[in-house]
């Protein structure tokens, strides 16, 4: 598998460079709702890219998605929510709990049968959150 932990922690760097008090005045004005705005941009001009079939493109818009996220970690964080750690435990305890065909001791044949194991975990999820 590839690592990508040390590029992730120079773009969790970054922005808390573009936050402090000597980085960008506008990224410091930046509030979780202006980011919200950005992230559904972004996600439009991926998804864009992604039926042009464009890889560089694809690449450039994948990135921009991925700094709006970190941004908004970044804003979370400074709010004492979570910060990337959690976010990334979080999502992997996630497609682990939702993969017992894969990491359990169930099994799945088909997409459906993924399909139903996969909806089945989320509504027990949602009935003990």
């Amino acid at each position: 598998m590839v690592q990508a932990n040390g590029e992730l922690n120079d773009l969790i760097e970054l922005v808390a460079r573009l936050r402090s008090d000597d980085g960008c005045p506008w990224d410091r004005e930046q509030v979780l709702a202006d980011v919200m705005g950005f992230l559904t941009e972004e996600l439009e001009e991926v998804k864009e890219a992604a039926a042009m079939q464009d890889p560089k493109e694809l690449q450039s818009e994948l990135g921009d998605l991925l700094f709006n996220v970190v941004f908004a970690v970044h804003l979370a964080r400074e709010k004492g929510w979570f910060d990337m750690k959690d976010v990334i435990e979080g999502v992997t305890q996630k497609l682990v709990r939702r993969h017992p065909h894969v990491f359990g001791n169930e099994k799945a044949e088909t997409v459906d049968d993924v399909m139903k194991i996969w909806n089945r975990v989320k509504q027990e999820e949602k009935r003990s959150s």
